[in-house]
């Protein structure tokens, strides 16, 4: 596993740097910011129904999983939420990680702590309407069929890992899908964007977060 280190992005959250790759698990202009606008705007509140299934490809520090858990208590939401993830952070790592301090729910500590400190493959019930499961996988082994309402791609950058932007792992991720499914990403590379369409997605440029012009939101279509 490559070196990491923590670091702190525009908006005061924390993020882990890699340097060998000059890559960051949130972007260096704002982690908090970026997850909200990605994840949150353009995917969770593009569903009007109270229950959906995420499936998230870059588990990372959880802080996607913790904004959406957040936001299912704020909006009375039912989130069955599966994390993938093949290189788990480090119990000291995610000691040192400030988004309950900065995002001002102290209350939910123990939450923050529970996603990091559930079993693997086993489902936690982390609130009434709230269930996680992670799973200790790479992203070409993913086998569901027609499963998830919406899709978070938070892998590393195509610059230093093109093998999960790729024909063949956006199919994977069109196949997992629902009927009227959803795919957000933070990038907008036109590799990106064609890898996605040519396995049938819809694709939708949308206004990027701080620091980046666009992102992308992909929809399965198919009846």
């Amino acid at each position: 596993m490559l070196p990491r280190k923590i670091i702190t992005t525009a908006d005061g959250s924390t993020s882990i740097h890699i340097p060998e790759w000059d890559e960051q698990y949130h972007s260096k202009h704002g982690a908090i910011q970026e997850a909200y606008h990605v994840f949150i705007k353009n995917g969770l509140e593009y569903f009007k129904q109270k229950e959906i299934s995420i499936l998230e490809i870059g588990f990372g520090t959880g802080l996607n999983c913790f904004i959406t858990f957040l936001e299912a208590q704020k909006h009375n939401l039912t989130i069955n939420y599966t994390g993938i993830e093949a290189f788990p952070i480090t119990v000291s790592e995610r000691k040192l990680l400030n988004f309950v301090t900065k995002l001002k729910v102290n209350q939910f500590q123990h939450i923050f702590d529970l996603i990091h400190n559930s079993n693997w493959e086993k489902p936690m019930r982390l609130s009434d309407n709230f269930t996680l499961t992670k799973y200790l996988l790479k992203f070409q082994n993913i086998t569901d069929k027609n499963k998830y309402n919406l899709i978070y791609f938070d892998a590393f950058g195509p610059r230093v890992q093109p093998e999960l932007w790729t024909e063949n792992i956006f199919q994977i991720m069109y196949d997992s899908l629902k009927s009227k499914g959803v795919l957000v990403t933070y990038s907008a590379k036109g590799s990106v964007r064609r890898a996605m369409e040519s396995v049938g997605f819809n694709i939708e440029r949308l206004p990027g977060p701080p620091g980046k012009r666009e992102m992308l939101r992909a929809i399965k279509l198919v009846p």
